[in-house]
């Protein structure tokens, strides 16, 4: 069986049968259950109608389940209800089942493992790669995401926020595992877009075509990490970047700004940029500056300070860095909470000359670093200034 098809299919029918009165959770093992018998069956006699096929099959587990539980009496009406096997009428039920799957009641982690298991259409075994974690850990989380929104009312949903932060973890998740989440996070919100006519969903469709445009020159062929201004724009995917800046474009039309929009903004400048001598950091600090206004996020305003610190040298770099640290409770003691902040404090203290800082910090950054490509970098970074090397 196609798994083009399956990923199709899934959304649509998982829909049907929570809008009939299943809960999510009986419904989502009952579709599961249909397609374990599509992939027997479908190779040797396929169906006409593949989503009608899917409806009836998957109905009737769920009805089957539900006689063989406590809840029987209150479920016996619905059997006159079972759908006709003939052609299933096309209704995209896939935009409830993102707002269902990003409730607010479900952890980050949780809504986004159950996201990518009931419409991205992965199996829990692709995601427990993805994110490289034990199949059994990754079946448990699953589990007790269903469960949770299980007794949430189908018109009590997530909100437009929710899900597109879903969609951004997922995304940031980035290129682990057997399943590309970058590419998986491209796909879902691309369904998204066509389903709802919002700003900020196309802005965070721009960002992320616009981030991954970048994809093949993030790494060396030693799996190492390439640093945006060391990367080969020659090799950056000029199609995607078109694209996501015409989706930008229009998104900024329509005068209603919000924080995915504005970090599209910042990536559609470097990405714009023939060399990154050529960056424009004055109007990539102004929009730091409407993104600072829209989240008050410390993120936001540690990657301004990288900004300011190359639009206007490493000493505003640094004191923009302090202003931050001022308003951080905790940072001044035991190292800064911030991830990246040794990072950034220790670029631009190697800029402004003062190396044996910058080395400090550099090794203190590695220390912190999320992953193994970005410590290997820093350590390698520390090294350089400790053995007085050039950049």
């Amino acid at each position: 069986m196609n798994e083009a098809l399956i990923r199709s299919l899934t959304p649509g029918v998982l829909g049907v049968l929570v809008r009939r009165g299943a809960d999510f959770a009986a419904a989502e093992d009952a579709v599961q259950d249909a397609l374990i018998e599509a992939v027997r069956g479908w190779p040797a006699d396929p169906p006409r109608d593949a989503k009608g096929w899917l409806t009836t099959v998957a109905w009737r587990k769920f009805l089957d389940a539900t006689r063989a539980d406590a809840a029987r009496r209150r479920r016996e009406d619905l059997v006159e209800e079972e759908p006709a096997s003939g052609p299933t009428a096309s209704v995209d039920d896939t935009l409830q089942l993102y707002f269902l799957c990003a409730h607010p009641s479900l952890t980050p982690s949780s809504a986004v493992a159950l996201t990518l298991r009931a419409v991205g259409g992965l199996t829990t075994r692709q995601i427990a790669q993805a994110y490289l974690v034990p199949e059994a850990t990754m079946a448990q989380r699953i589990s007790r995401a269903k469960r949770t929104v299980s007794g949430v009312r189908f018109d009590q949903p997530g909100d437009v926020a929710t899900v597109l932060r879903v969609l951004y973890l997922v995304f940031n998740e980035g290129y682990s595992g057997d399943v590309d989440l970058a590419a998986e996070a491209i796909r879902l919100t691309r369904q998204l877009a066509t389903a709802i006519d919002h700003p900020e969903v196309a802005g965070l469709l721009a960002l992320m075509l616009l981030h991954h445009a970048r994809r093949a020159t993030r790494t060396a062929p030693d799996g190492s990490l390439v640093p945006l201004a060391e990367q080969d724009r020659s090799r950056w995917d000029t199609k995607a970047i078109a694209e996501g800046v015409e989706i930008l474009q229009a998104a900024l039309a329509r005068d209603r700004l919000g924080e995915f929009q504005a970090q599209a903004a910042i990536a559609a400048l470097h990405a714009d940029a023939p060399t990154a001598e050529e960056t424009d950091w004055v109007q990539i600090v102004e929009w730091y500056d409407e993104l600072a206004g829209l989240t008050d996020s410390p993120v936001v305003r540690l990657n301004r300070a990288v900004a300011v610190g190359e639009a206007d040298g490493p000493r505003a770099g640094l004191a923009a860095l302090a202003e931050l640290d001022a308003s951080s409770p905790g940072s001044s003691s035991g190292g800064h909470p911030l991830p990246r902040h040794a990072a950034v404090a220790a670029y631009l203290h190697e800029r402004d000359g003062d190396l044996a800082t910058a080395a400090r910090l550099y090794a203190e950054a590695a220390h912190k670093a999320a992953n193994l490509a970005e410590r290997d970098y820093l350590t390698r970074q520390a090294a350089r200034l400790n053995t007085g090397r050039p950049h």
